[in-house]
């Protein structure tokens, strides 16, 4: 991580109101960003544990044998769209094709691609919890420019009724 300069801390009450809402707006843009990028993180989280699954049934599944040519072939369900699905057979039923990221495939043996796929749904188990701290932190920033934001309004409210009366 790179390391940023520290940020100096402004007394919420010293801002006036247009600069309230600036901070207010800052902060809406950044917990809407950082909760899509949430919901991105558990996307993904949830792909590799789904592939943790289909591998771990695959390898533990026996596969058939072909009697006429006396290979060890397994039938799998075989994706061509979201919604359609083929019959196929594994020829090689101890071996898988993992999607390393960035459009790079390797070939594993099962027990390496569910070790793979299990460090990755850990390290993104981490990187959610991480930011669901950051999303709360901003969260509650949030919420206290708000409620410092009304009070102001407030007081500018109140404040022009006994300025005209006067």
């Amino acid at each position: 991580m790179t390391s940023r300069p520290p940020q100096e801390s402004v007394s919420l009450d010293t801002l006036t109101a247009p600069q309230l809402s600036a901070v207010k707006k800052q902060l809406d843009e950044e917990v809407e960003h950082l909760s899509a990028s949430y919901t991105q993180l558990a996307a993904a989280q949830a792909k590799f544990k789904e592939c943790l699954r289909v591998v771990k049934t695959s390898s533990s599944s026996p596969p058939t044998t072909d009697s006429t040519t006396e290979t060890t072939k397994k039938e799998i369900l075989v994706p061509l769209t979201n919604s359609l699905y083929v019959k196929g057979n594994l020829a090689q039923p101890d071996r898988v094709i993992v999607d390393v990221g960035t459009g790079f495939y390797v070939e594993k043996d099962t027990k390496s691609a569910a070790e793979f796929y299990e460090a990755k749904t850990a390290e993104l188990g981490a990187n959610i919890k991480e930011l669901e701290a950051i999303v709360q932190n901003k969260t509650n920033s949030l919420r206290v420019v708000e409620e410092v934001l009304r009070q102001k309004v407030l007081a500018a409210g109140a404040g022009q009724p006994q300025a005209q009366a006067a």
